[in-house]
């Protein structure tokens, strides 16, 4: 009996490391993942800029679009501190949403009439809109497109079930309604570690900056 309990003992304490290695990765070693991907993405935002506007991105949506995968614009959150800069993605599938934020295909692009939809990660892969729930109203969320620098104000947060889609539509929450202003949603898991709903952040466009203001 002895000998049974210390073999348990030892086959617990043996998984219990497993276990908390495996958490560590999931933590960490995801986000050094990002961190390359997002190095990529940043250079090739920098390559894009250096660009005359009139050679438009082609991509399978028409001219301007950016194939999955590619960079499209640099999402800045002043509330967040200094330091927080991402490259935001195109694409919200498993290997988009890896490499950082990542647009919706379909939605708005930056400063368009429409919806501009991101989602990101909320406690692996760098876990870029962990602190979004932080946000409040009238706090800046800028995106810099290559063409210009657009400035969303923050204009309500709110947790909703994953069923609810018409927080993606081109009026958030107003589905079938043609848009003509211009809005920006953030959406991640919620609460941390569950999908059980999703905090969605909205935003409406205040400012335009053209390139090189």
């Amino acid at each position: 009996m002895r000998a049974a309990l210390r073999a348990f003992g030892e086959l617990g304490v043996t998984a219990g490391v497993i276990l908390l290695l495996f958490c560590a990765y999931l933590l960490w070693g995801t986000g050094s993942y990002t961190a390359r991907q997002q190095a990529l993405l940043r250079e090739q935002l920098l390559v894009d800029r250096e660009r005359p506007l009139t050679e438009q991105r082609q991509g399978p949506a028409g001219p301007g679009r950016v194939r999955l995968g590619g960079a499209l614009a640099l999402l800045r959150i002043p509330r967040l501190g200094a330091d927080y800069q991402y490259a935001v993605v195109e694409g919200v599938g498993r290997e988009q949403l890896r490499m950082g934020p990542g647009h919706y295909p379909g939605t708005a692009m930056p400063g368009k009439i429409g919806n501009f939809v991101l989602s990101g990660h909320r406690t692996t892969y760098a876990a870029p809109f962990n602190r979004i729930d932080e946000l409040r109203r009238g706090d800046e969320i800028v995106v810099e497109a290559r063409e210009a620098r657009y400035t969303y104000r923050v204009t309500g947060t709110r947790a909703v079930d994953p069923t609810e889609l018409d927080v993606v539509a081109p009026v958030p929450g107003q589905p079938g309604r043609m848009p003509t202003g211009a809005w920006i949603t953030l959406s991640t898991c919620h609460p941390e570690y569950s999908a059980a709903q999703r905090l969605i952040v909205s935003g409406e466009l205040a400012k335009r900056e053209e390139r090189g203001q």
